[in-house]
């Protein structure tokens, strides 16, 4: 396969929607792949242009909590770098979490919502559940935000303000950790501001977690996010797959079809799909790790995104690079 042309400005096209033999639709985007010495092996579309990565920001989220000092290690600091499922050991222990702090639900600064996983949804909704904030997402990484705000002391109800001291921590991290300066600071979807930096820097981000010395903030998220990858997205998620089934890969998913990856040797990956179809999330996803030189089952799982037609399959979304 080879990358369709573009032109100025116009990112390269990284998959393609096959419908019975028809290339019925594409998704641009851009994407970086570095070598373990950190250098850039692979750059399709603008690679250094900023962007938000979205949830990819939330082990730089976590460990800047650390910084911060609250003391977090295992499933709890693997949460806190979350963006969950919503099934029930993921809600259990965000209001574990915020007991131990004597925090309650009411205190979290996230919107209600559904838990993220489809099947989870249809158990929940048939329980008579609705929507909450422990079951959002993003609730793990702000009931820690809360924690740590309660141990220093720090206003609770202001914890999302990017003037506030937790954020003004989280915003030097993501610095630190990209190697560049943030471009832009917006607001997420679930209410905590957001800092937006390059692919590359995003790709170096990673690197620097898994290779960060033991004990460090960096290094110990990365940790708690390997050894605990349920906790980090789901049962049934291609981030908790390949963390689970290749040994040392740290790797988190963002809306808008972002996705940020990095081996245990310091090769590292991140991509941006332009129109955030995360349909096409799993097939680039696939190649690029191939790419990138891993060779596992696991990739066939990630990579299979089929297109149905009368309920049999008729095509697929595949990568064109």
């Amino acid at each position: 396969m080879s990358v369709a042309p573009a032109g100025p400005g116009i990112p390269p096209v990284l998959a393609e929607v096959v419908r019975s033999g028809f290339v019925e639709g594409h998704h641009r985007g851009s994407l970086v792949l570095l070598a373990a010495d950190g250098s850039v092996e692979l750059a399709l579309g603008d690679v250094n242009a900023p962007v938000f990565p979205r949830s990819s920001n939330k082990p730089m989220q976590a460990a800047g909590v650390l910084r911060a000092g609250l003391d977090l290690s295992g499933e709890r600091l693997a949460l806190a770098a979350a963006s969950h499922s919503g099934e029930v050991f993921h809600r259990d222990l965000v209001q574990k979490m915020l007991a131990e702090h004597g925090l309650t639900a009411e205190q979290l600064l996230c919107p209600p919502d559904l838990p993220l996983d489809p099947v989870e949804t249809e158990t929940y909704l048939a329980s008579g559940a609705v929507r909450d904030r422990v079951t959002m997402n993003c609730s793990g990484k702000h009931a820690a935000m809360l924690a740590v705000c309660v141990q220093r002391g720090w206003p609770l109800d202001s914890y999302l303000d990017p003037g506030h001291p937790l954020q003004r921590q989280i915003h030097t991290v993501v610095e630190e950790a990209a190697g560049e300066p943030v471009a832009a600071v917006g607001t997420d979807g679930c209410g905590a501001p957001l800092m937006a930096i390059g692919l590359t820097g995003l790709a170096r981000a990673f690197r620097s977690f898994v290779l960060a010395a033991p004990g460090t903030a960096e290094r110990r998220v990365a940790d708690a996010m390997r050894a605990h990858p349920e906790y980090v997205a789901g049962t049934r998620r291609p981030d908790t797959w390949l963390m689970r089934e290749v040994p040392g890969t740290l790797s988190k998913m963002g809306a808008e079809a972002v996705q940020a990856v990095a081996l245990p040797d310091g090769r590292a990956l991140a991509f941006k799909i332009d129109d955030g179809a995360t349909r096409a999330l799993g097939p680039v996803l696939a190649r690029a790790l191939r790419l990138s030189g891993v060779d596992a089952p696991v990739l066939s799982r990630i990579g299979s995104a089929p297109l149905l037609g009368g309920g049999r399959e008729v095509g697929e979304i595949r990568a064109t690079f």
